[in-house]
Order: structure tokens, then C-alpha cells, then sequence
């Protein structure tokens, strides 16, 4: 592995460095971002926030510049979302708009519809959601059941998805449907992008423990969708949600708070009975344990930007930075509020430290260990294909989904 720069990244690492100091607030201990998921505020601040990076050359680092990109590198891409990550900005309202929904039109869309809306996402202008899990289909992505069925030039598709996040303030979807019943599971799938205004699409907000509605249920009754919305030939639904997919699990490396930095600053700023929250042992072991799953992520990523760097495909080990990192955020939320004793019950932000970041982290952890490969199937990814070890049997992919047994039988 290369953990350094090369003169051409180092260069580019610089100059996002600047413009970043230029255009937003560097990150302190104790200081978190004005706005938090869930509050009305943070969905015009987001937008803002990227048409102020695509007007400086900061978004669709990787695109080609005739759709507003810049032309670079999948590496000066991660590159800037590190140096991001070390400033106070929104939330990643837009990580599905620009991480699965543009790539996938790039690889897909006519050209008449890239230049209609990759630039109108890269700018802020449209927020995609993603509509892939159903309520008999969620880790198992190929068992969904919504139903697209040919009309002439337009599909009718009728069916319910389930913890999409965003559909409630999203404009575009791209969407999965079952358009062959006969066909096995995998391929009889095909793939649109759709209008979330559309009639025939409602949207119900799932209230969490939180308070916020950040996921929802979508249901369609008879949404019309034309055929020039459609994304690869029918049936060629699996492959397309494998671009999409693929794009995903690199584009989810950028560590959400609380991490290490952050409650290693709590248990400085902490007083126990007996002094400083970090000079007791018991305190100092948990730190130094988050400390080296910190550095060993740290060094997963280093491995995903050598192979970007070398012009390779990452490997499946970006799993385990998601797996470890998603139960490490879980275990520092919920150390956090025990040493806030007493405290860290409440939830109001502007009487809590850090904005009640780590009482709202502990709340949306558990969304975060399903989103992007839940914890079983990143095992499932990690045991097969970086560990070697033999696949699970699975009797169900070459029989016509018509013919699979359900619960009900």
C-alpha cells in the first residue's frame, strides 16, 4: 500500500484544502453542524451547499466536464470528501443523488437525459432517492415483488417500498420492479427512473424513536412510467442495480460522528468523581480500543485509494471499514451518554453537548448498520470473498420466482 500522496493528489488535496477553508466552518471539539437530520432547515442548506461546490469545481469530481463534472479522478473524489469530513457541513442529503443515481444514469440514460439531469443533480437542483426494499424484500434485493407490466409505450407499476430514505423531500427515484413473474429471480427484473411527483406515487413518513420521519413507505398505484424512463433492456434489472450497488459501497466510506476524535474530546471535557472522565483505566482501555479499529479502518482506506490509484477495481474489503465502523459508531454513542451520567437521557441540543450528537447517533444507529449492506450480509461478502471461505447453498436462483415458496405456504 502507498500511504502517501503523489505529487498530482497532493496538489489536488491542497487545493480543495483552500477552497474548503474559504467556504465553510472547520470542525472543533464540541462544535457540530448548525442543522440536523430531520429539521426543515437542512434541506435548502444541503442544496446550497452543493450548487456552492459545483460552481467551484468540487462536485462530480470524476464526471466528464460536459456534464458538470470536473474530469478527474475516482481518487481526487475520495480525497475531497476526506478533507470534507474536517468541516461543519450538511449531512449527505445528496450521498444517494450523487454515489448511485448519477452513476448509474452515466452508465445507462440516453445521452439527451444525462445532459438533462446529471448537471441538475451535481448542482443541487434535484435529490434522488433509492426504491429497492420492499417489506418481503430487503437484504435479499432479487425477492422484491412490485410489479411493472407493459402498456404500449409505458409501464404500470404497482407495489410498495419501504425505509427509503428521503422520499418525502426527493424529486427523482430510481426504482426496481419485477416485470416477469416467470422468469428466476434474478432475471426477471427491470430497472426505471421515475418523477417522486408522479401520480399514482404516495409517500408515508416513518415516524423513528428519534422523533425525525428520515425513512418511508412509497406506494404505487398504477404509476404510469414511459419506456424511455427505463434504465438497460428488460430483464436486465439485476445488472443495472448491481452498478448502483457497486457505486454505493464505495461512496459510503465517509465516517459519520461520533467517532474516535470526537469522544476522545468528551472524555477530556467529562469530570467523574474522582477527576477527568480520561484518567480512569476503565475509560483509557475504551478509548485505546476504538483507537486501533480507527487506525485499522484508516488502513482498509488506504487500500481502496492505492487500488483507485493504480486505475484497479477496490475489492470486497471495503466491507469490513463499513461493518466495524458502523458498530464502533453504535458502541461510541452509547459510551458517550454514560458518561454524561444522568444527562445523556436528554435530548434537547441546545442544552446537551455537541447538539445531543451522541444521544441522536445512538437513535439512528441501527438504520446505519442495515443501510449499505446490512451486518449479516457484509459478513456473508467478508467470509466469501476476502476469507475464501465456501458460499452458503442457495436453491432458490435458478426456479421461476412464481414457483419460490413464501411464508404463507
Amino acid at each position: 500500500m502507498d500511504f502517501n500522496d503523489n505529487h498530482d493528489e497532493a496538489e489536488f488535496r491542497a487545493e480543495a484544502r483552500a477552497w474548503l477553508a474559504d467556504n465553510a466552518e472547520a470542525k472543533a471539539p464540541g462544535k457540530v453542524y448548525k442543522y440536523r437530520r430531520g429539521e426543515p432547515e437542512l434541506i435548502p442548506a444541503a442544496r446550497e451547499w452543493e450548487r456552492k461546490k459545483f460552481e467551484g469545481g468540487f462536485s462530480g469530481i470524476a464526471l466528464p466536464k460536459e456534464y458538470g463534472g470536473r474530469a478527474g479522478t475516482r481518487l481526487q473524489q475520495i480525497i475531497f470528501g476526506e478533507e470534507e469530513t474536517n468541516y461543519l457541513i450538511p449531512p449527505p442529503i445528496f450521498s444517494i443523488s450523487h454515489g448511485m443515481a448519477v452513476p448509474t444514469m452515466l452508465t445507462y440514460a440516453t445521452e439527451d437525459q444525462k445532459q438533462r439531469y446529471v448537471p441538475a443533480t451535481l448542482r443541487g437542483d434535484e435529490i434522488w432517492c433509492q426504491l429497492f426494499s420492499e417489506p418481503a424484500g430487503g437484504s435479499d434485493l432479487a425477492g422484491l415483488r412490485t410489479r411493472s407490466v407493459r402498456d404500449g409505450d409505458h409501464w404500470v407499476v404497482n407495489g410498495q417500498k419501504i425505509w427509503t430514505s428521503g422520499a418525502h423531500y426527493a424529486d427523482m427515484a430510481i426504482l426496481v420492479t419485477r416485470s416477469d413473474p416467470d422468469a428466476p429471480k434474478h432475471k426477471g427484473l427491470t430497472y426505471f427512473f421515475i418523477d417522486m411527483k408522479s401520480p399514482g406515487i404516495e409517500i408515508r413518513p416513518i415516524k423513528q424513536i428519534s422523533g425525525f420521519s428520515n425513512f418511508n413507505e412509497v406506494y404505487m398505484t398504477d404509476l404510469r412510467i414511459p419506456d424511455t424512463q427505463r434504465l438497460g433492456d428488460v430483464g436486465q434489472g439485476w445488472q443495472v442495480a448491481i452498478t448502483t450497488l457497486m457505486n454505493e459501497r464505495v461512496s459510503s466510506g465517509i465516517r459519520p460522528a461520533p467517532d474516535f476524535e470526537d469522544i476522545f474530546q468528551l472524555a477530556k471535557d467529562i469530570e467523574l468523581e474522582d477527576g477527568p472522565a480520561i484518567a480512569d483505566a476503565a475509560v483509557r482501555e475504551k478509548l485505546a480500543d476504538w483507537y486501533i479499529k480507527a487506525q485499522g479502518v484508516k488502513l482498509i482506506r488506504a487500500r481502496l485509494m492505492t487500488a483507485l490509484s493504480r486505475g484497479e477495481r477496490p475489492g470486497p474489503e471495503n466491507s469490513i471499514s463499513k461493518l466495524v465502523s458502523s458498530f464502533r459508531r453504535q458502541e461510541i454513542a452509547h459510551f458517550g451518554m454514560d458518561l454524561m451520567d444522568m444527562a445523556g437521557g436528554m435530548m434537547d441540543p441546545e442544552k446537551m453537548p455537541s447538539r445531543a450528537l451522541y444521544q441522536q447517533a445512538l437513535l439512528d444507529a441501527p438504520g446505519g448498520r442495515i443501510a449499505a449492506g446490512s451486518d449479516e450480509i457484509l459478513r456473508n461478502i467478508i467470509s466469501e470473498r476476502v476469507l475464501g471461505l465456501p458460499p452458503e447453498i442457495r436453491v432458490d436462483k435458478e426456479l421461476p420466482f412464481n414457483q419460490l415458496p413464501t411464508g404463507s405456504e
